[in-house]
């Protein structure tokens, strides 16, 4: 052999050694960079998945020299790829965009019902059967591509693609099996993190549904022991039969009812008979007092708040709105809603629509609304205090209850109804009710009503001791008028008087706040709302 001849040979050699090295070189790497993505994939958070695919997709795409680099989804009729990366001025994948299957007829049947690689270093080695897809492939500028189903169930196919783009290339057969794997891995993981972001929204509904049936269930307890207390109107005079013909009547639609009547002439009672013969009676009465908070409190009850909606609000609460959704809301004290409150229900009564506080997202609820008040609607409406849209909503069916010192003749059977039911609680037999008593009870005005005479009997049946019911009537006051006490006018006398025994102080140990149980903001709030001055008010208006 000759000295050039042997040259040839060890220059072929030295080309050769170096191509199996180099080979060996990507084979280990590609190796260790499957060994990274599995370590890493292992302990991902469900948060961190998709930018983790991205990056793994990212390196797939450096690794291989290719312009594009996929992972895509197909079902019975469509193609979409869920994530995607690409080289700097090359089109991008179409991302989360459903593409029709006839775009790849070809390819669609060879990956989804044949589970089968698609392969081509070049179109031009494409079956004349593929031309629709050489035509889409040429459409997104593809000269060679890699599409290996990775992931198969009944209904889907996941795919590991890679495009070349700038030019034509071949495919190495011996990276495909660990490609495989690779995509697997990114499947699995995605898999993962839909399932566990599945998981949480479930818990979350259930929690959601939890909480919702917990506060039902406060409502359906506190109707069923309220009708326990009041079972049924006691009562058979012309006035009485023509509220509860009036209650029957309106009942069975979904018209708004305004209840008119002093305090205790069971206008809550009354509600509750209309929603018990109405459509809605499966669904507890829904309640609240919209006098008993300040305007914020009540505004959350109502509506519902977000987590972090002011400062306190540390978790979620829905509101007697969404609560009462297919139900009816029983709205008491209605007369002492604030002016900035009556505007945001008129909105729900037009509308149907209200927003949590802290939340954006309006809510439709279908409602029937009670409402009830012992004021003279009509006049606040003329002295600016109530909102004239406002009441003619609400006085859809007005009913006035009347006082019990215009039904007399109720008297009688009340007593008898109450008396039965305190006996059988505290074990007594009383059989006698002097006829004097009786006499006695229709002559009194009964400033408190129905509410006040259940109270008298009560105490009536503790300190009775034998079968004869002694009754003893309250003391009236003969040097004042018999004129009722609202609650606003009782609760604006109350406060006055705990600030009275405290300087006007209202913070700090023994002030008039903590006397009350209130935070301090909050009694600054009733104070407002019932025109009480502060004491730095108080003294700018003495001097």
């Amino acid at each position: 052999m000759n000295k050039q001849a042997l040259i040839e040979q060890l220059r072929e050699e030295i080309i050769q050694r170096k191509q199996v090295e180099e080979t060996l070189k990507d084979r280990l790497d590609f190796e260790a960079l499957l060994s990274e993505l599995s370590a890493r994939f292992v302990v991902v958070s469900p948060e961190d998945v998709d930018q983790e695919i991205e990056q793994a997709l990212k390196q797939i795409l450096d690794f291989f020299q290719v312009e594009r680099c996929g992972l895509g989804w197909a079902d019975k009729d469509s193609w979409k790829f869920v994530h995607g990366v690409q080289s700097q001025e090359v089109p991008p994948m179409p991302i989360n965009r459903r593409m029709p299957a006839s775009m790849f007829p070809w390819v669609y049947k060879k990956i989804v019902e044949r589970h089968e690689a698609v392969i081509f270093e070049s179109l031009r080695e494409l079956p004349a059967e593929a031309s629709t897809d050489k035509q889409s492939y040429e459409a997104m500028g593809t000269q060679a591509c890699l599409n290996l189903p990775v992931f198969h169930s009944r209904s889907y196919v996941y795919c590991l693609i890679l495009h070349s783009v700038r030019s034509e290339r071949n495919w190495p057969e011996g990276y495909i099996p660990q490609l495989r794997v690779l995509g697997e891995i990114l499947v699995n993981a995605l898999e993962r993190s839909r399932s566990a972001e599945e998981l949480n929204k479930r818990l979350r509904e259930i929690e959601a549904l939890k909480h919702k049936l917990e506060t039902e269930n406060i409502y359906l307890q506190e109707e069923v022991k309220s009708l326990a207390e009041h079972s049924e109107i006691v009562g058979q005079s012309s006035a009485i039969k023509k509220v509860l013909a009036q209650a029957q009547q309106v009942a069975q639609t979904d018209s708004t009812v305004l209840l008119l009547g002093e305090t205790g002439t069971g206008k809550e009672l009354m509600a509750r008979i209309i929603h018990n013969l109405s459509r809605r009676k499966d669904r507890p009465l829904v309640t609240v007092n919209t006098a008993s908070l300040p305007p914020t409190l009540i505004e959350s009850e109502l509506f519902g708040r977000e987590k972090g909606a002011y400062t306190g609000a540390a978790t979620r609460q829905i509101g007697r709105f969404e609560l009462a959704n297919g139900s009816s809301l029983f709205l008491d004290e209605i007369g002492e809603l604030a002016p900035e409150l009556q505007v945001k229900l008129l909105r729900v009564l037009q509308e149907g629509r209200f927003e949590r506080l802290g939340s954006p997202k309006s809510i439709q609820s279908n409602v029937r609304i009670i409402a009830a008040t012992n004021r003279d609607l009509e006049e606040a409406v003329q002295q600016g205090k109530f909102r004239e849209d406002l009441y003619y909503r609400l006085a859809v069916f007005p009913i006035h209850i009347p006082p019990l010192r215009e039904r007399t003749e109720d008297i009688s059977p009340m007593v008898e109804f109450f008396v039965r039911e305190f006996a059988e609680k505290m074990g007594k037999r009383i059989r006698n009710i002097p006829r004097k008593a009786i006499e006695d009870l229709r002559r009194y005005p009964w400033p408190g009503n129905v509410r006040e005479l259940r109270n008298v009997i009560e105490r009536a049946v503790i300190v009775s001791s034998g079968d004869t019911l002694n009754i003893e009537l309250p003391q009236r006051n003969k040097g004042k008028t018999s004129r009722i006490t609202t609650l606003k006018e009782a609760e604006h006398d109350h406060i006055t008087e705990v600030l009275k025994k405290t300087g006007w102080r209202i913070k700090g140990p023994g002030g008039a706040a903590e006397l009350l149980g209130l935070k301090p903001s909050n009694l600054y709030a009733t104070m407002s709302r019932l025109g009480i001055p502060t004491k730095r008010q108080k003294d700018t208006i003495l001097t």
